[in-house]
Order: structure tokens, then sequence, then C-alpha cells
């Protein structure tokens, strides 16, 4: 004070500076000696020098501003403050006081940041303090406890300026045994928007508020002629039912003017729940799902919350654009995934919220932008790629409107960075949630008093907010939208409205693309996963009666494996991508060949039956058995090495099918059996097996001949003795009858002839069983042993007939 006292350009008398550093030691002596008794020297000294801090000195005390109302005062309102002090200390603060400060207003963007960097820096400068009754004292604050505050003052008596944004920090003060005199222990600073009257040009403002989640639908569904959908967990249940995330999203932004920005996969997923559908669990079972009915009203609240507002609708399964350009464009087919997952948004979004959406807008992650991403977001019909200001910088000292012309016919929707990022982070504390609140007010009310010019800003915060992120989002976009700096502002009137001539309109290099982002990229191996597993759905579905039910789920599918929600989550992302394959692999094996033993050939041709088993629940058609020989001098397979034949099975059923051989040598022949699609492609895996043949030669042919001739000589023999024996019958019946004894009841009458050895007829009886037993074994053809041959002529007197 003495030194400032003294006039410039003079220097004071040696006595006036003998008395004057006198003064000083005596005054400074009892303070010196304590100080030489504490282990810490007391604060920053009169040079601005921040000196060492004691135990329980500055900085000490935490302090936690919970709430902030009205987060944008006007005029007569009282603005009221909560939050907490908790001593973090090792001594006691007594007569501590917690008052409010005001600082200078803040002009530029850039200081509101650097601020916000040392919001409790309790060395910088925290402003006036409002002071009087506007305070709140404790006699005493002890070490770990956490005290709340409550102050309110008129907004009046913060002795606000013209408009702008103001630093208004909260102050605890007081004193320790260590340092017993008052000061600051402990500041958080936080920022009051002051915009009292309406602006005379207010920002259009346009928030777009986002709809997406993580992968939960699997390529998986029933047997059943629903196709009962299968999920990888019942986490989306969570997200929707009452307090979950994607259920805050609904019931918060319903009553805002936002854009929503919706992903297709999203609403059919949860579209999906509303029906019959199974969870799989950790042991790889399924079980029915039973959330249908928080599935239906959340359809409905969203359906409700969408009418008449505008909706962007992202391409289906949200596809990592960065991921495409960076790694896919050189596997075939990885583009027209992008295509697919474009054509079917109209209809998924319409059939399911019953508005049409935008289909041309592309996001890629974080609005990070080179050549590469904005050929590909373009690729797919988008004309509009929404960028954000740190990736499309400007060299301005304003921030100009959102969309600007990049070429070709492209427009870029440049999000503000600052205002977009201002929710991230862990905000579930009441007081980081406050201080992002007031943050991004600062940051628009500055960002409207650049320049006298209307512009179009456009806010794209983080794809999936948290529950207190999106709350904090939706009580900021509250006072903005009923505030008097902004107006609300479709993305479409957005995109459209006249770009900044000054703005930069020259898309970064790949090499400025941020190394963070690149390293959560899908890889191109993951890419050509993708392509292999369309091959083989290509390769299956061309065999089905019913292609819908296979191509449908699994192409859905492969949207989803390019989902930008993989990012940080590698691993997942592999094991949902084998989870596909592994699936399709398990229905192709579903239509295959029966193994075979070997087979064994007799004789020179025969057929072989090949089995083809259809486990699908559809028919299966188109499709070609071959069977081939290995060795086709030995063996052919129809008129020559191999034949083929269609091949049409019903679901759940088998069918052989035979296949003419021909053999022309003995010994063993390999045999394949292949299905083949009608294109020619392999199906399936072959079926080889060996046919044993066993050819008949010429030795045993004549062998065999000999064997047939002796019996065709043995039965004419027979023949012709029968017909000797029946011409010896007959002469004998020309002589005439034998004389009958003249003793009628003698035994030697016509009862007992038969016993005569010596009578003619039991003479020719016995001559023909001997003839019958010499030539050989008795036939089945033949007559009864004891039954004479028979005669056309008239039976003699006397002779015994059998008929």
């Amino acid at each position: 004070m003495a030194d400032a006292a003294d006039f410039q350009g003079t220097s004071a008398s040696p006595a006036r500076r003998w008395l004057r550093r006198t003064g000083a030691l005596l005054a400074g002596a009892p303070l010196l000696a304590g100080l030489l008794q504490l282990p810490a020297a007391a604060p920053a000294d009169a040079a601005g020098q921040e000196a060492p801090q004691a135990t329980g000195g500055a900085g000490s005390v935490a302090v936690a501003v919970d709430s902030l109302t009205p987060t944008a005062p006007s005029d007569g309102d009282t603005v009221t403050v909560q939050g907490t002090v908790t001593n973090n200390g090792r001594q006691a603060v007594t007569d501590a006081h917690v008052d409010l400060r005001v600082g200078p207003s803040l002009d530029t963007r850039s200081s509101i940041d650097a601020l916000a960097k040392k919001s409790n820096d309790v060395q910088g400068p925290a402003g006036k303090a409002v002071g009087g009754k506007y305070s709140e004292k404790f006699s005493k604050l002890t070490p770990g406890v956490a005290e709340p505050f409550n102050i309110s003052v008129p907004a009046d008596e913060l002795d606000l300026g013209p408009d702008g944004v103001y630093q208004l920090a909260v102050a605890l003060s007081g004193e320790t045994s260590a340092q017993p005199w008052d000061q600051v222990l402990g500041v958080q600073r936080t920022f009051l928007p002051w915009q009292p009257e309406e602006a005379g040009t207010k920002t259009k403002t346009t928030f777009m508020w986002p709809l997406t989640s993580t992968v939960h639908m699997t390529a998986e569904t029933g047997s059943n002629e629903q196709q009962t959908p299968v999920f990888r967990n019942d986490d989306l249940a969570e997200e929707i039912a009452p307090g979950g995330r994607l259920d805050q999203m609904v019931s918060l932004g319903k009553g805002l003017d936002i854009t929503w920005v919706i992903d297709p996969d999203l609403l059919a997923s949860v579209d999906a729940m509303t029906r019959n559908y199974e969870v799989r669990g950790e042991d790889g079972t399924t079980t029915a799902g039973r959330n249908q009915a928080v599935a239906k009203r959340w359809l409905a609240e969203l359906q409700q919350a969408v009418t008449g507002k505008e909706v962007v609708a992202l391409p289906f399964g949200d596809p990592d654009l960065a991921s495409l350009a960076h790694n896919g464009t050189n596997v075939t087919g990885s583009l027209s995934h992008l295509k697919e997952a474009t054509d079917v948004v109209e209809d998924t979004v319409e059939t399911i919220l019953h508005v049409k959406p935008s289909t041309d807008f592309a996001w890629p992650a974080d609005g990070a932008v080179d050549p590469s991403i904005v050929k590909v977001a373009t690729s797919a019909g988008a004309d509009k790629v929404i960028a954000r200001s740190d990736s499309l910088q400007d060299n301005l000292s304003y921030t100009p409107s959102a969309a600007r012309p990049v070429g070709g016919g492209t427009t870029a929707v440049v999000a503000d960075a600052r205002l977009s990022t201002a929710f991230q982070g862990n905000l579930t504390k009441a007081s980081a949630s406050t201080l992002a609140v007031q943050r991004f007010l600062a940051q628009s009310l500055a960002l409207g008093q650049q320049s006298g010019k209307q512009r179009s800003v456009v806010v794209a915060p983080q794809r999936m907010p948290s529950v207190s992120q999106a709350q904090a989002m939706a009580e900021a976009l509250g006072t903005l939208q009923s505030g008097n700096w902004a107006e609300s502002q479709d993305l479409t009137d957005a995109a459209k409205a006249k770009p900044d001539p000054a703005a930069n309109t020259k898309v970064p290099s790949a090499s400025a693309y941020p190394s963070s982002l690149r390293n959560q990229e899908l890889l191109r191996a993951g890419f050509e996963q993708i392509a292999r597993t369309q091959g083989k759905l290509d390769s299956f579905k061309v065999i089905l009666t019913d292609q819908s039910r296979v191509v449908t789920p699994f192409g859905r599918a492969m949207n989803r494996e390019m989902s930008t929600s993989w990012r940080g989550r590698g691993v997942a992302a592999v094991g949902y991508r084998d989870g596909v394959e592994s699936y399709l692999d398990g229905l192709t094996d579903g239509v295959k060949l029966i193994e075979k033993s070997e087979t064994k050939l007799s004789g020179r041709s025969a057929t072989i039956p090949v089995t083809v088993q259809n486990n699908l629940v559809q028919g299966v058609e188109h499709l070609q058995l071959r069977l081939t020989s290995k060795n086709p001098t030995r063996l052919k397979i129809g008129d020559d090495a191999y034949e083929e034949q269609r091949v049409t099975v019903n679901g759940g059923h088998s069918q052989s099918v035979k296949f003419t051989t021909s053999a022309n040598a003995n010994g063993r022949a390999e045999v394949v059996a292949q299905l083949y699609t009608e294109d020619g492609q392999k199906y399936g895996a072959p079926v080889t097996f060996d046919v044993k043949v066993t050819e008949v030669t010429a030795t045993v042919m004549l062998v065999i001949g000999g064997g047939v001739l002796l019996l065709v000589l043995a039965g004419f023999r027979m023949y012709t003795q029968r017909k000797r024996a029946a011409v010896r019958e007959a002469d004998t019946d020309e002589d005439g009858p034998a004389e009958p004894d003249d003793d009628a009841d003698s035994p030697q009458g016509p009862a007992g002839a038969a016993q005569n050895p010596e009578a003619p007829g039991d003479r020719l009886q016995q001559e023909t069983e001997a003839g019958s037993r010499a030539e050989g074994p008795e036939q089945p053809s033949d007559p009864a042993p004891d039954t004479a041959a028979e005669s056309a002529d008239p039976s003699g007197t006397g002779e015994r007939v059998d008929r």
C-alpha cells in the first residue's frame, strides 16, 4: 500500500524507507514466529505465488452444486442454489460460511471452456460475494461429513450487467486450527446465462434425439410358421421397461421440440417382442420371453411421441460407416449390405410407427469424416452427412451455420462439437449433471451473441445416452426452448439453410481421422467373415422352396454385424458373427447325404441307392445328386463314369435315389456321391464308399449250364420210361381179364388179388416203383408210389382207379 502511494517516477527518502521497513518487521514478527511452528506456510503471498497447501487448508473442502434454479433466470426471478460442502481435510473448519459470488461476464466460448477446466480451483478469482443475508453459516465442519446448503438470492441482488454469460461461484470460507484466518477453502464455479429480454436474432437450434441400442436379436428363428425370433438376452426389456434408458428417452423427448433419430433395428426388435419370442440363456438353452406387455406399452408411447414430429431413420442396424469405408470397401459385397440396410428402412418405420421417415441422412460415429467416409455414406442414397465441428473445422471467430456443400451434391450438416459433447461422461451425480446443463446453456447463449446474423445450429449428442445423461439433456433443452435466445428447427430445415460462404467446405484428409476412433473400428477380417457367411447363404437359399424364411433373418443379422454399437466391444462382435455363421452351417447341414458302408455287387449290373436326408421344416429342390465311379474301367455308373439325378425332398423326410451300375471286372471300386446346386456348385460334404464287385466268370457259367442240361436229360428219361410203362399196361388190358376162381368165398377171390405177388397188376406196379427209385429221388410232380399209372382207356373189370 505504501509503495503504491508513492508517486510514479520518484523514489522514497532513506528515512521513510527505514521507518517502513522497521514497521513491517515489527508487525510481522508474531506472524513469523507462528509460521515457524507450523508444518506449512501461509497461503499465496501478495505477489500471487502459490504456497504449499496445509493439511486442512485451501482446497480441503469440496463444494458440490446439486441444483441451480432457474437455470437461466430473468428479471424478477429468485436464484436458488442447493448443494453440499464436505470437509475432506484432517482438521475441523470453524466459522464457515457459504457465499454466492458473481464474476465478470464471459465474452467468448473459449473462455467458458477455460473456466470449466478449473471450476474448483481455489487460487483463481471467484468474483464478488453477494454477502449479507444471502449466506449460510456453519459453526463447524467435521472432517468427512457432508453438510447441505440452500441459498436463495433475488436475481436483482446479483448485480448482473448486460446480457451474457456470467461466472457464478459457490465458495466455502472458514478457519482451521492450523490457519486461523478466514480464507476460501473450497469453491465450485458454474455459469449463469443472463438474457432477460428476447434476443433480436434467435439462433435456430436442432437437437437430434437418438433412439438406438446394442444388437439384441440373433439370426435364429423357430421352426413354426410364425418363425419365433430368438434374442441374445433380455436386456432390451430392461431398457424399455419403466425407468429404463429407452423408456426415459421416449418419455422425456415426448414434450420437447426435437428431431427423432431412430435405428429401425430397434423398432423391429421391440416389435418382435410384442409377440412370442425366445431368450437364449448363458447355458445356451432358450426360454420363452415374457415382456410382451412392456414392448407394447413402449411402442404405443413412442408412436404417440413422434406424431407430428420429424423422424430421421438411419440404415437398418446403424452400420458403422467409418469401419466400412476404411476396412470393408475392398471386401466383395460389403457395400451391398449397406444398400440392403437402407432399402428396408422406410417399410420398417412406416409399418411400426405409422410415420414416413426421412432416409437421406448418414451419421458416422462421432461425426468424424474423411473423403472415404463421405463416399461410403452417400453410396446407398443419402445426400446429407452429419459431421461435427471438431472434424470439419472452421478458422472463424464465430460459429457458422451447420449446412455446407462439400461437393458431389452432398451436404455436410456440421453439428456443434461443444454443444454435442456437453452431456458426455458420468452424470449420475446431481452436481455433475447441473454443471453440464449450465455449461450447455452458457455455450448456446455465447454462440448466439457472436454476431447479429441468424444461424442454424445442430446438436448431435452421443448415440446411446444413459438415463442421467438423457435427463440432463432434457432439462437443458427445456430451458433453451423456453428461453429468449434460441428457437427450435427440424434437421431437414437446418440442412436446407443457406450456407455461410466463409465456412469450411473441405473434408479433412484420412490422416486427420482420430486414431482413438480408428482403433475401435471393425477390422477387415470382420467384413471377410460377413462375406463368407453371405456366400454360404447364397448357396443355401437356392435349394429352398421358401427362401424368405432364411434370407430375411440372416440378411438382417448381417446388417447387425456391421453396427456402430460394436465399437469398443470387439470380442462381443466376433462372438456374434461366429454365432450367425455357426447357425447357418447347422441349417445347411440339415440337408445331407446319409453315410454308406461298403456295398457288394454280384453280377454284371445292379442298382445302388443313395439317400438324401432333409431335416429342415421346408422342402428342398433344385438339387442334383451325382454318383461318380473313381474306377470306371471296373465299375460304370450309368453309361459313363458318373450319373446325375434331380432331387426334391420334402421337409423332415428322406429320399433314396437309385443309380444303375455295370461291372467289367472283379475287385473294389471307390464311389463318390455329391450334391450340387443347379448352377454347378457343390453342396454339403461328399459321401465316399467302396463297391466290391464279384463278377460271374465263363467257367462258372459252363458248370451251371452243364448242371441244367443234366437235369433236362434226367427229366426226359423219366418221361420215356413212364410212356413205356403205360404201353405195357395197355397191352395187358388187351389180353382180357383174369379168370375168376369158382369159389366166390375163397380168399383167392378179387378182394385178395392185390396180395398175390404173381398177379400181373402187382408186377407192373412193382416194376414202375423200381424204375422210379432207380431214376432218381422223388419229385413233387411224380405220382404217389402206391398209385398206378392212369390210362385214357376205359377201366377193366375189377381194376381199381384213383380219381
